[in-house]
């Protein structure tokens, strides 16, 4: 793990993570040769935590997380409209590395950098003290969070909810790719999301 000073507070992890260069010659070094730029939201009052995988081009480019279909379509997963999921009060949004990782020469989106969550995110998630609920979006934020219960895969994680729910929710990610996948895993809306949106609304009816 790099050596990094703990932060004093959640705002001093802000400014610090937003001045964070540690990934800035390999993302120079990607076909889209960019600059780091890191997109999270955290503040200690959250109770629901998203922890996606990374942002891409879009997120990159508006700097406000998951502004892209795949957002679209886990605000429909969640029930959440657009002013409840951005109250950075009450949800926090972790990607497992801050910043868009770049397209490799094919225009393929390249994996989190892994020295980001070695630097970071153990440092943020002890500044979360009220989080309810942990949506784990993609196999990256399952391993990371979930460890050898994650090692069967995305489709065996997701399958097995009910050994992390109502605290966690494991979630494939929501991409258009991944169309045939619910199509295939019919369960996946019929009994996980159900439970994921009631314990959502549970978690914050004290609000």
């Amino acid at each position: 793990m790099t050596t990094v000073a703990e932060p004093q507070d959640w705002q001093d992890l802000v400014r610090r993570v937003g001045a964070c260069r540690l990934c800035a010659d390999d993302f120079a070094a990607t076909a889209t040769a960019h600059d780091p730029r890191p997109v999270f939201w955290v503040r200690p009052t959250a109770r629901v935590l998203i922890a996606g995988q990374a942002p891409g081009a879009r997120v990159h480019a508006s700097g406000r997380p998951f502004t892209d279909p795949s957002g679209d379509r886990l605000r429909d997963w969640l029930g959440m409209d657009e002013g409840l999921f951005y109250d950075r009060d009450r949800v926090a949004i972790l990607p497992m590395a801050f910043c868009f990782p770049g397209y490799d020469a094919a225009g393929s989106d390249l994996p989190p950098p892994k020295r980001c969550a070695a630097t970071w995110r153990a440092r943020a998630l002890a500044l979360l003290p009220d989080i309810r609920v942990t949506f784990l979006v993609g196999g990256h934020a399952q391993l990371w969070h979930l460890g050898r219960a994650a090692k069967g895969g995305v489709t065996r994680t997701v399958a097995a909810w009910r050994d992390h729910a109502p605290a966690i929710f494991p979630l494939p990610h929501p991409s258009w790719r991944n169309t045939a996948w619910l199509k295939k895993n019919p369960w996946f809306e019929a009994d996980l999301l159900p439970a994921a949106r009631q314990q959502l609304r549970d978690v914050l009816s004290g609000d």
